[in-house]
């Protein structure tokens, strides 16, 4: 091969000067630090998603508050994140992502010192209203991101890392609060690990902030695909696709149900099967480890499969039936307990091929947006689903976590099926 051919070749894939088969090996290592960097934002956002909840039954011995009050701070969290994460689509379009980014790792610190010297609902209202504030660009940052920076032969594996390293995160907070809690019995420690951890992460990713630059990479498969967008098409446009708005329903649905789970789950099973809260606490952390092993199985799913929709039907269908099964009691204890923590793999298998379902209803340049707008139902879901299950466990009905979070992953099978005919 003569070097005017090689550099064209090394030039058709991002890097000029040198041979395919360097270019491919650079390639494959910006896509890994890229991915590897993502995932641990993207985990240390869902890691603050559960700043409040896995100490609940703390703050209602501590501060006298009730279930329904605990959904309220829940609601907090969720309303501020899933309004700023509509806004912050456009946000991101306009500005680009790594700032925001930034910008959002630093309302965690804030969040954890809040949560640490809160002395009451208020004090705890305002830590949730600080972390929902900074969970809210996450989405948009995080895909465009990935979209501007990752080759096409590794997007779907991205997705699946960016989902599983968001479970390991819901998995990890439990763990380490409930763990601080009752090592030291003091809570209040606690987040001073949490606010210490946001700070580790804001300083590597400054560190290696070239690799999250996303005005530096723009890759074939975006630009392709800019060549058919509308040339004079309005910012809201996006908004008239019926695609997007099932992508949102999606999204409302079936985090509706994973707001049951992880806020209510251990209580519920407690009082359902007379076991200490200390062990069903970890039912959430099992929940999302199972989600985590069905996002890698979902992530190589989606490379061999073109009927996404498919693919999302039949986890989740199986997470429901496991979640309803859970809720009927026939279930020795342990095996309830496991029957519920399984049943994060089935909506983690789903999750790979959920990205890329939306990835394919974002019109060209309308990324962030689009993503903003799509996962501000996962926002609006949790927010929703929160109060309506806290309130259920006031009344002592326990089962219908489960019976719920069931019902909702159906009809979050439903809206999915239903993307395909509202793209056409």
């Amino acid at each position: 091969m003569n070097t005017a051919t090689t550099t064209a070749n090394a030039a058709a894939t991002g890097f000029p000067g040198l041979s395919p088969e360097q270019s491919a090996a650079q390639s494959r290592t910006r896509d890994i630090q890229t991915i590897s960097l993502i995932g641990l934002a993207h985990g240390t956002s869902h890691f603050f998603h559960m700043l409040l909840p896995p100490l609940f039954p703390v703050f209602m011995r501590e501060f006298g508050l009730s279930y329904s009050e605990l959904g309220l701070l829940v609601t907090i969290f969720f309303v501020i994140s899933g309004v700023g994460q509509a806004l912050s689509g456009f946000l991101v379009d306009k500005t680009g992502a790594r700032p925001v980014l930034f910008a959002a790792l630093s309302c965690f610190v804030l969040a954890s010192l809040a949560a640490g010297t809160a002395q009451g609902f208020a004090g705890l209202a305002l830590a949730a209203a600080l972390a929902g504030l900074g969970n809210s660009p996450f989405h948009p940052v995080d895909f465009t991101i990935l979209n501007k920076r990752v080759s096409q032969q590794r997007l779907g594996h991205a997705f699946s890392v960016h989902g599983i390293t968001g479970n390991l995160g819901w998995a990890v907070a439990p763990l380490l609060l409930i763990s601080m809690h009752e090592a030291t019995g003091q809570w209040r420690l606690g987040y001073v690990a949490t606010a210490v951890w946001a700070l580790f992460v804001i300083a590597l990713l400054v560190f290696k902030r070239d690799a999250i630059d996303d005005t530096q990479g723009s890759w074939g498969h975006e630009k392709a695909g800019a060549a058919k967008a509308p040339v004079d098409e309005h910012p809201m446009a996006f908004l008239k696709l019926p695609s997007v708005w099932l992508c949102f329903s999606f999204f409302f649905f079936t985090t509706s149900a994973l707001s049951a789970i992880q806020s209510f789950a251990s209580p519920a099973l407690s009082a359902m099967y007379g076991v200490s809260l200390a062990s069903t606490a970890f039912v959430v952390t099992g929940y999302m480890l199972a989600g985590a092993a069905g996002m890698i199985v979902g992530g190589f799913l989606v490379a061999k499969s073109q009927n996404l929709e498919r693919n999302i039907a039949g986890a989740m269908f199986v997470a429901a039936a496991l979640l309803a099964l859970t809720a009927t009691g026939w279930l020795p204890a342990t095996a309830a307990l496991i029957a519920a923590a399984t049943a994060g793999f089935g909506t983690g298998l789903a999750g790979p091929s959920r990205d890329m379902l939306i990835k394919r209803a974002a019109p060209p340049g309308a990324t962030g947006r689009v993503y903003g707008t799509v996962y501000s139902g996962l926002d609006t879901g949790f927010a929703v689903a929160a109060p309506i299950f806290g309130a259920l466990m006031d009344r002592h009905w326990n089962n219908a976590v489960f019976f719920g979070a069931s019902f909702a992953l159906l009809l979050g099978i439903g809206a999915a099926s239903l993307v395909r005919q509202g793209k056409r």
